[in-house]
C-alpha cells in the first residue's frame, strides 16, 4: 500500500516512496528503473487494474494516481527483486544481436516440440486478462480551423493567437496537465513563474466558446486530407468512473490546419552500466523536482554534453539537494549554461557504474569513484517531429542542436512550431507558436490581428558538442527495453546490416513499445561511427503511426461481439416491415426479399404479383444500400475517365451516364450510373456489394496513381435515401408529389433534376433497371420512411405497391441487365458485350490488358440469354452448357447460366449465362447439365432482353 498526492503519477509517486525498481527489461530481465517522466519511458511499464480490466505495458509515467489503483510489475517470477529469468542475463554472449535467426535451427524435429512453446512462454512483457473487456471504447469526429498539438508554451501561444481572432480550435495534449515544460522549469513569463502563466492561458482558452481543451489526447497519427487520429483517455484517472463513461475515445478530427508544438525528448548517452535503476534522464529528473516535489535521490551526480545538465545541477541545488558532481564531455560550458558552484569535471565522462537493484555509485573514465543514488544524463533533445513524417518525408539534420528536425515539405497543412522545430528557448517557442497561428489564419482567408507583444521570456542559446557513447569495457545500452548495446550494433555493422530500417530489425533497436524515442539516435550515431558516415548519412527509419500505443479496443469501438459486424437496416425498413416484408441479408444489409399478402402460400406468388405491377403499374423499392460517391474538385471528370472505360468529361451537368470500371488485368470490376451535379462535381453509384472495394479502389488510385489530381471523393451511401419508382403509372405517380415539370420532354431518359418533395429537397433521377419507364427519387436518409410510405400508399391507389429484390431480380433478367451474378470478377467487356462502351480515343485503368486476345474472340464465353427448349420446365443458374449429343465432361464445356427465373410477363423460365461465341449462335439449342442436382434439360440461345427489346418503354 503506497499514498500519493493528488496530481501524481505512479512514477512521481514511486519515486516520493523511495521506491527505484519498477520492472524487468525484455531479454535479460535486467532491473530497470524509472528512466524518464513522459510517453517516452521504456521502462516503468505496468499492468494496471486485475481480472477483466488488467491492462499491460502502462508507462508509469502517464498513469495518473487515483485511490484504489493497482499496478503490478511485468516480466519477473516469482517476484521482482528475485527473477529467475534473470539467467538470461549471464547467457548475453550467447544472446547477441540476431541470435534468434541463427540459433534453434537443429534438430528440425525440436523446433514445433521444444524451441517454439519455450519462446512463446518466454515472449511478451504484460499479461492479457484473456476475459471479455467490460470497458466501453467510443469513436467521436471533430472538425476545426486550427488543430495545435501540443500544449507547452509554443502551443499555448497558438491557440491563444488564433482563438483570439474568432478561429475554431482544438488544443490536444497528452499529459492531464496543460503547460508542457513550463510546469517543468523554474522558468519565468513576464516576472511570475511559468506554471503560473500557462494555468492563466488555459483558463481563457477553456473560457471562449469557439476552443476545445483536450486533455489526456494523445495525437497519435496524421493522415490524407487534414485528418488527424486523437486518442483521449478519458476515464482511466478516475477511481469509480460512470456506467456510461468510456474508457477511451478515438478522434477522428478534420482540421484545416494544424500546428505541431509537440516540444522535444531528451536522449541519454550510452555507457557501460547505463541501465540501472537511479539512471535518469536529466529533464526527467527536473520534471519531477518542480513539477511534483520529489527528489529522484538524495545524491544525484549529473552528466552531460550540453548546457541543459547545468540546469538540471542548478535545480536541484536551489532545491536543497546533495550533487555530487557535474560531469561535462565538454571542454567548457556553453553561454547558456546557470551557474552551478558545486564540483564540475570538464572532458570527462561516466565510464561505469555500481549496485544491482539501484544506483549506488559512478565511476569515471579515469578511475574515481562517485557516491550517487541518481545520475541525472543528458545528451541532447530531440524534436518530436513524429507526425510531420507520417506521410513519407524525412527528416532534415540540424547540426547547431546535434538532432533531426522537421523537413521543410511534410504533412500539408501542418506547421511545427518551438522545440519540435527545433528552437528550444522558451522566447522562441512563443514567437513561433504565434507566427504559426497567424500563417494558418491568413492561409484559411481569416483576419490575421496585428502582432501582439509577447511575455517576456529567457532566450538562452542552447549549447551542445554531440557525444554519443562511451568507449570503455561493459555494455552500453541504446535500447532499454528491447537490451540491445553497443556491442549490437557492431555485430550488426559486421553482418552487413548497415542500412537504418536493416539494422532496426536485425537487432531489434527502437522495436519496443516506446518506438527507440529516447535510444534511435544513438544507435544511428554508433553505426555511423562504424561506416565512417554521419548520422543524417545514415539515415533514420521510417515513422509511421501510432506515435504511442493504441489499443486494438479504441480502433474496434463500439464495434464489438454483435456491433462488430452490425445489420445495417434501410431507411424504410420501419414502414417496410409494417408491410409485411420478409427479409434477406445482402452483405450487411436486411432488405426486403418480398411482401406477402393474405393469401398467398408460396414465396413465387409474392414475386409474380410484385413484378406484374412493374409492368402494367407502378412499384417502389428501396434502393438505397446501392454504393453512392461524391466526388468533387477541378479533376474531378479527368478522374473519373481514367477510371471508366467510357468518356464522363463530356458529360454534362445534369444528364446521367452508365459505366464500367475495369480491373488492372482488363476484366471487369464494377458497374453502375454517374450523374452530374455539376462542373466539378459527381455523384457515383456501385453496386451494392462493391461499394467498399470501390471506395478502396479509388483511394488507391488517387493516393499511390494519380495524387497530382485536385478530387476529393466520400461515400454518402447512407447520407441519402433512394427509391425506384417503375413502371408506366410511375410518371404521374411522381407528378403528385414532386413541385416539378417531370414531364417526357422536362425529363428525359438519364436525366436527373433537383425536386423538392413535401419542402424537403432531393433529387430525382430518370434510370431504369426494370426496363419500365421509371425513376429513382433521393431525400436525405431521415425522410426516407415516411417517403417510402408515402410512395407505396399512393402506388397502391393506382394498382401497384412495393417490391422486394426477388421481383428486382426477375425485372432486370426480363431486361437482360447484368449483376454480381454475372460480373463475377472473370468476365471481360468483350465477354459482356460492351465493346462499344470502351473507348479508344482515351487511357483507363485495365484498357491495354483488356486487349489480348485471350480476353476477345470467338473462344470466349458470350453474354446471353437462354429460354427453355421442348419440354424443358425449369432452369438452374449454374448449370452447365453442354452441346447436345456429348458427353458432359469439362472439355466439352460451353458455358453456363449466371441467373434464372420464372417470368411473370412470359409464363415461363428464362436465364441469362456465358456460352463460347455466343451471340454467333442465337436460336442454337443446348444441353443444360446438373449432375449435383441430376437435372438435364434443352435450352435454346437468344437475345438476353426478353421483355421490351427496342427500350420503347423505358424511353415513353
Amino acid at each position: 500500500r503506497l499514498s500519493g498526492h493528488p496530481g501524481d503519477t505512479l512514477a512521481s509517486a514511486m519515486l516520493a516512496n523511495g521506491i527505484r525498481l519498477a520492472g524487468r527489461s525484455f531479454k535479460y530481465h535486467r532491473p530497470r528503473g524509472i528512466f524518464s517522466a513522459g510517453s517516452e519511458e521504456p521502462s516503468a511499464l505496468f499492468e494496471i487494474g486485475t481480472g477483466a480490466r488488467r491492462t499491460p505495458n502502462i508507462p508509469a509515467t502517464m498513469q495518473e494516481l487515483h485511490a484504489g489503483l493497482e499496478a503490478t510489475s511485468q516480466n519477473r517470477w516469482p517476484s521482482l527483486s528475485f527473477d529467475l529469468l534473470a539467467v538470461n542475463d549471464l547467457m548475453a554472449p550467447f544472446f547477441g544481436a540476431g541470435f534468434y535467426y541463427k540459433t534453434f535451427m537443429w534438430p528440425k524435429s525440436f523446433w514445433e516440440k521444444v524451441y517454439e512453446p519455450m519462446i512463446r512462454r518466454a515472449a511478451g512483457l504484460g499479461r492479457l486478462s484473456g476475459k471479455p473487456d467490460p470497458d466501453a471504447y467510443d469513436h467521436g469526429f471533430a472538425h476545426c480551423d486550427l488543430l495545435v498539438i501540443g500544449a507547452g508554451p509554443a502551443g499555448l501561444m497558438a491557440a491563444l493567437t488564433a482563438a483570439r481572432a474568432g478561429a475554431r480550435v482544438i488544443l490536444a495534449d497528452e499529459d492531464f496537465l496543460p503547460g508542457g515544460r513550463l510546469n517543468a522549469e523554474r522558468i519565468e513569463l513576464d516576472g511570475r513563474p511559468g506554471a503560473e502563466w500557462a494555468a492563466a492561458a488555459v483558463a481563457e482558452l477553456e473560457a471562449l466558446p469557439n476552443v476545445t481543451l483536450m486533455r489526456r489526447s494523445t495525437v497519435f497519427g496524421a493522415y490524407d486530407g487534414g485528418v488527424y487520429g486523437v486518442l483521449e483517455r478519458v476515464s482511466e484517472h478516475l477511481a469509480r468512473p460512470p456506467a456510461d463513461c468510456p474508457r477511451q475515445t478515438l478522434w477522428h478530427v478534420a482540421a484545416r490546419r494544424a500546428v505541431l508544438a509537440a516540444g522535444a525528448i531528451e536522449r541519454p548517452i550510452a555507457f557501460p552500466g547505463n541501465d540501472r535503476p537511479g539512471v535518469m534522464l536529466a529533464g526527467a529528473v527536473r520534471s519531477y523536482l518542480n513539477r511534483f516535489a520529489v527528489a529522484a535521490g538524495q545524491k544525484v551526480a549529473v552528466f552531460t554534453n550540453n548546457d541543459d545538465g547545468w540546469r538540471t545541477a542548478a535545480d536541484l541545488t536551489a532545491a536543497g539537494i546533495t550533487v555530487s558532481a557535474l560531469i561535462d564531455t565538454r571542454r567548457e560550458a556553453g553561454p547558456g549554461a546557470p551557474r552551478f558552484d558545486g564540483e564540475v569535471m570538464m572532458n570527462r565522462c561516466v565510464a561505469g557504474t555500481r549496485g544491482r537493484l539501484g544506483l549506488r555509485g559512478i565511476r569515471t573514465e579515469t578511475g574515481r569513484r562517485i557516491e550517487a543514488d541518481c545520475l541525472a544524463v543528458s545528451g541532447g533533445w530531440n524534436p518530436t517531429l513524429h507526425l510531420s513524417a507520417h506521410q513519407g518525408a524525412r527528416p532534415d539534420w540540424n547540426e547547431e542542436i546535434a538532432a533531426f528536425v522537421p523537413p521543410e515539405t511534410h504533412v500539408p497543412g501542418l506547421a511545427v512550431a518551438g522545440a519540435a522545430a527545433g528552437l528550444f528557448s522558451t522566447h522562441q517557442a512563443l514567437a513561433s507558436g504565434a507566427q504559426a497561428a497567424r500563417a494558418a489564419l491568413e492561409a484559411l482567408g481569416r483576419p490575421v490581428p496585428a502582432e501582439a507583444e509577447l511575455p517576456r521570456a529567457e532566450d538562452a542559446p542552447f549549447a551542445i558538442t554531440p557525444f554519443w557513447h562511451v568507449r570503455a569495457p561493459g555494455r552500453a545500452f541504446l535500447d532499454l527495453q528491447n537490451d540491445v548495446t553497443t556491442k549490437d550494433i557492431g555485430i550488426a555493422h559486421a553482418e552487413a546490416f548497415t542500412a537504418s530500417e536493416h539494422f532496426k530489425r536485425y537487432t531489434t533497436l527502437g522495436m519496443a513499445t516506446d518506438q527507440g524515442k529516447t535510444g534511435n539516435v544513438l544507435g544511428l550515431a554508433v553505426m555511423g561511427e562504424l561506416t565512417g558516415r554521419s548520422v543524417p548519412e545514415t539515415g533514420t527509419t521510417t515513422f509511421r503511426p501510432p506515435y504511442t500505443p493504441v489499443s486494438i479496443a479504441a480502433f474496434a469501438g463500439r464495434a464489438r461481439g454483435a456491433h462488430f459486424q452490425p445489420v445495417r437496416h434501410t431507411p424504410s425498413h420501419q414502414a417496410a416491415g409494417a408491410m409485411g416484408a420478409v427479409w434477406v441479408e445482402t452483405g450487411l444489409w436486411l432488405r426486403a426479399q418480398w411482401f406477402t399478402r393474405a393469401g398467398e402460400t408460396h414465396w413465387r406468388e409474392s414475386c409474380d404479383r410484385e413484378a406484374r405491377w412493374v409492368r402494367e403499374a407502378v412499384g417502389i423499392c428501396d434502393v438505397t444500400t446501392l454504393g453512392k460517391i461524391d466526388i468533387q474538385g477541378p479533376d474531378a471528370a479527368a478522374f473519373l475517365d481514367r477510371l471508366y472505360t467510357g468518356t464522363f468529361s463530356t458529360l454534362k451537368p445534369g444528364r446521367v451516364k452508365y459505366g464500367i470500371m475495369l480491373r488492372e488485368d482488363g476484366l471487369i470490376f464494377d458497374d453502375g450510373t454517374t450523374a452530374r451535379l455539376a462542373e466539378d462535381r459527381f455523384l457515383m453509384t456501385t453496386t451494392t456489394a462493391n461499394a467498399v472495394n470501390v471506395m478502396r479502389h479509388m483511394e488507391f488510385c488517387h493516393q499511390c496513381l494519380w495524387p497530382e489530381l485536385d478530387v476529393r471523393f466520400v461515400s454518402v451511401t447512407e447520407q441519402w435515401a433512394q427509391f425506384a419508382v417503375a413502371g408506366p403509372k410511375s410518371r404521374a405517380l411522381l407528378s403528385e408529389i414532386v413541385a416539378e415539370d417531370i414531364s417526357a420532354e422536362a425529363v428525359r431518359f438519364m436525366d436527373w433534376i433537383p425536386v423538392t418533395v413535401a419542402g424537403v429537397t432531393g433529387r430525382l433521377f430518370r434510370i431504369s433497371f426494370s426496363g419500365e419507364l421509371a425513376y429513382e427519387i433521393a431525400v436525405p436518409t431521415r425522410y426516407g420512411n415516411a417517403l417510402f410510405a408515402m410512395l407505396v400508399g399512393k402506388a397502391e391507389a393506382m394498382g401497384g405497391g412495393a417490391y422486394g429484390t426477388e421481383a428486382l431480380n426477375v425485372l432486370r433478367i426480363e431486361k437482360g441487365h447484368l449483376t454480381g451474378a454475372e460480373l463475377n470478377g472473370r468476365v471481360s467487356g468483350f465477354d459482356a458485350g460492351f465493346q462499344k462502351m470502351m473507348s479508344t480515343k482515351k487511357d483507363y485503368i485495365g484498357k491495354v490488358l483488356a486487349q489480348r486476345p485471350g480476353l476477345n474472340g470467338p473462344e470466349r464465353a458470350q453474354f446471353v440469354g437462354l429460354k427453355p427448349a421442348g419440354e424443358a420446365k425449369r432452369l438452374l443458374a449454374g448449370a452447365r452448357l453442354i452441346n447436345r449429343g456429348e458427353a458432359p465432361v469439362a472439355a466439352n464445356d460451353q458455358g453456363y447460366l449466371s441467373s434464372v427465373c420464372y417470368s411473370p410477363s412470359l409464363g415461363h423460365m428464362i436465364g441469362l449465362g456465358f456460352v463460347v461465341n455466343g451471340r454467333e449462335r442465337m436460336g442454337e439449342v443446348l444441353r443444360m447439365v446438373d449432375l449435383v442436382r441430376d437435372i438435364e434439360c434443352d435450352v435454346e440461345i437468344c437475345a438476353p432482353h426478353f421483355v421490351d427489346p427496342k427500350g420503347e418503354r423505358l424511353h415513353g
